[in-house]
C-alpha cells in the first residue's frame, strides 16, 4: 500500500492545512453552512480526525477568525511602527492592501454574521478590541477619530466583498476614494461630545 505525502503530515502540518482549507470554506459558507465532512474530504482525512485536532467545528471556526483578524491587526501595527511620522496613513495603506485577501476578508464578515452565538461574539469582541487598541495607541487620536477610521475600514470591507472595483458607477467610484493623511485631524473630543 502506497502512503501519500498528505498521509505523512505531522499533526502541526495537518492543523495548518485544515486551518487554510477551513478559512476557504468558512469564508464561502460561514459557521453554520460549512460542513466538517467537506473539510475532511478536502484534506483527505476523516471527520473524526478533524474533531481530534480542533474539538468542534466552532472551535475550528474561532481559530480561523482569530487568524484572519490577527493578520490584519499585526500588519497594521507593523505598518504604523515602520512609519512613525504618519502611522494612521501607514495603517490605512496596509488595510487597503490587505483587502485583496478575499478569504481573510470574508472570514471576518462571516465572523460578524455569526455573532448571534455568544462564544463567537466574545472572540470577535476581543479581536475588535485589539484593532481598536492598535489604532488608538499608534495614532494617538481621540476615540471619535479612532471610531471614524475603523468605520471607514468597515465600509472598505463591504466594498471589497461587493468587488466594487468591477463596478463602473458613481457610488462605486465614491467608495473607492482613498483616505488621505489628515482626514481625521478635525475630529477632536472637544468638538464631538
Amino acid at each position: 500500500m502506497k502512503i501519500s505525502g498528505a498521509a505523512r503530515m505531522s499533526g502541526q502540518q495537518r492543523r495548518e492545512q485544515l486551518l487554510e482549507l477551513a478559512a476557504e470554506e468558512f469564508a464561502r459558507a460561514g459557521l453554520h453552512g460549512t460542513s466538517t465532512e467537506t473539510l475532511a474530504r478536502r484534506a483527505g482525512i476523516t471527520q473524526t480526525y478533524v474533531f481530534r485536532l480542533f474539538g468542534s467545528k466552532k472551535a475550528l471556526f474561532l481559530q480561523v477568525v482569530r487568524q484572519a483578524f490577527g493578520r490584519l491587526v499585526e500588519g497594521m501595527d507593523q505598518a504604523a511602527e515602520q512609519d512613525t511620522e504618519n502611522p494612521l496613513a501607514a495603517m490605512g495603506l496596509f488595510y487597503d492592501r490587505a483587502l485583496a485577501d478575499r478569504t481573510g476578508l470574508l472570514v471576518q464578515l462571516q465572523a460578524f454574521a455569526a455573532c448571534g452565538d455568544p462564544e463567537v461574539r466574545t472572540v470577535v469582541r476581543e479581536q475588535m478590541a485589539r484593532m481598536w487598541a492598535v489604532t488608538a495607541e499608534r495614532s494617538a487620536l481621540p476615540p471619535v477619530a479612532v471610531k471614524t477610521f475603523l468605520a471607514y475600514g468597515m465600509l472598505l470591507n463591504t466594498a471589497a466583498a461587493l468587488e466594487v472595483d468591477e463596478v463602473d458607477a458613481e457610488w462605486a467610484r465614491g467608495i473607492r476614494t482613498r483616505i488621505q493623511a489628515g482626514l481625521f485631524d478635525h475630529l477632536t473630543e472637544e468638538n464631538n461630545r
